[in-house]
């Protein structure tokens, strides 16, 4: 198990690395009266430091590394 889980760390951390956040648009309510409503859609954003993936590589690297053989 250690292996697989260390490669997915790897791959998620070099997205990280290489992709910093992605936006989304979201749809949320403004006015709610009655029949009437209104709507406007937002734009989130979900960011992450780039650390975080430099990180993520390194523990998928020592997990890789330190599992056993079979």
């Amino acid at each position: 198990m250690g292996k697989p889980f260390g490669i997915l760390l790897i791959v998620i951390g070099l997205i990280m690395l290489v992709w910093s956040g992605f936006t989304y648009t979201k749809k949320e309510k403004i006015v709610d009266a009655g029949p009437i409503q209104i709507s406007a859609d937002k734009q989130k954003t979900v960011n992450w430091p780039p650390y975080v993936g430099g990180v993520a590589v390194i523990a998928g690297v020592a997990i890789f590394a330190l599992s056993k053989r079979k």
